[in-house]
């Protein structure tokens, strides 16, 4: 089992602790019991009459679960039964209890939204937060932490430019690239590459080896090696700010069909970074009162155009072109009707 996720009944009188695995949720009999506000024995029929009516499948329903138990004076291992969510749920509809109503609500909402794709947002509220405390900000830094993540912002890197037009996975330049956009990154912040932060923050004299963060209750080998640990949280919220910048500028121009080569991405991205130079259908610079007047919405697509102009069409050199092409067609045409003649063909008109 991973994860527990807490349900508090909505009279407040039960906290069930539902075990999240396998995309579900399990709960043996006794805590369905406590669920519903039902007697054991009560469950247990339903689930019987369930199985018996072929309802729902045992083998993809149930599952053993070997759990300690202390008994007396001794401690005795057991096996007991874990019924998924689609149990749950059907012994909810036979219960028919307010209790069952109000976990079928939000199981069939909050629940497998959480399961499925791992949060839940109440999308409403977020837009008309009408007066009530009002987490927004919180909830943006949070994504913007989670998007700058290695792991996530390498995911996302990759797939931008898997489609430049000359992307190959084995070449060079593609393997370097993402330490590249890194270095670029923590450059901007701290005028210092990856290298160059870890050995002049760390600090072999300090308990903590001079990280301000780390995986788990102690700092590991790996965790030194992560220049992101030694930021600090103003530097890390700029980092953030930075990789959204980036990664929104990318999609951008992969979302306008632009033909993207990697070596452009990389020439581009030190511009705007290390410079700030501005870059057309790229990067510009944007004063605070323009930005106002877009109501502080801060979408790229704003304030930077993609399109491409229309390139000035010569007329005299389009028709003197032209000319030539007809003059080689009823050449052509003269060479071909002299080979027709000879083969005795009738010749082209």
């Amino acid at each position: 089992m991973n994860d527990l996720i807490l349900y508090t009944t909505e009279d407040g009188r039960s906290q069930i602790k539902l075990r999240a695995d396998q995309q579900t949720v399990w709960l043996t009999q006794l805590e369905i019991a406590e669920l519903f506000d039902a007697s054991k024995q009560n469950i247990s029929l339903h689930l019987k009459n369930i199985f018996a009516d072929e309802e729902l499948d045992p083998s993809a329903t149930v599952k053993q679960s070997l759990t300690v138990q202390t008994e007396g004076s001794r401690k005795v291992q057991r096996s007991i039964s874990l019924f998924n969510l689609d149990a749950i749920l059907a012994v909810g509809y036979r219960v028919r209890s307010p209790r069952g109503v109000q976990f079928r609500r939000w199981a069939s909402t909050s629940l497998k939204e959480y399961l499925l794709k791992g949060f839940v947002m109440d999308d409403e509220r977020l837009k008309n937060p009408d007066g009530r405390p009002d987490y927004f900000d919180e909830m943006l830094a949070r994504i913007r932490d989670i998007r700058a993540s290695e792991k996530r912002f390498y995911q996302k890197v990759r797939d931008l430019f898997a489609l430049s037009s000359d992307y190959d996975k084995t070449d060079q330049t593609t393997q370097t690239f993402f330490a590249t956009v890194q270095n670029l990154l923590l450059y901007a912040v701290t005028q210092k590459t990856a290298a160059e932060l870890i050995t002049a923050r760390a600090n072999p004299a300090d308990p903590h080896f001079g990280l301000l963060h780390w995986k788990g209750a102690q700092v590991r080998k790996q965790d030194i090696l992560v220049a992101k640990n030694y930021l600090s949280a103003d530097e890390i919220d700029t980092l953030n700010r930075l990789v959204v910048i980036f990664l929104e500028t990318a999609e951008l121009r992969t979302k306008s069909r632009q033909e993207i080569r990697m070596p452009e991405h990389i020439d581009k991205i030190i511009k705007t970074y290390q410079f700030r130079k501005e870059e057309p259908r790229y990067a510009r610079r944007v004063a605070m009162e323009e930005i106002e007047k877009n109501d502080f919405n801060l979408n790229i697509s704003r304030y930077v155009s993609t399109a491409v102009g229309e390139a000035e069409i010569d007329l005299d050199a389009v028709h003197a072109e032209l000319v030539e092409v007809e003059k080689a067609i009823m050449d052509a045409k003269k060479r071909h009707n002299r080979f027709l003649k000879e083969l005795g063909l009738k010749p082209l008109p």
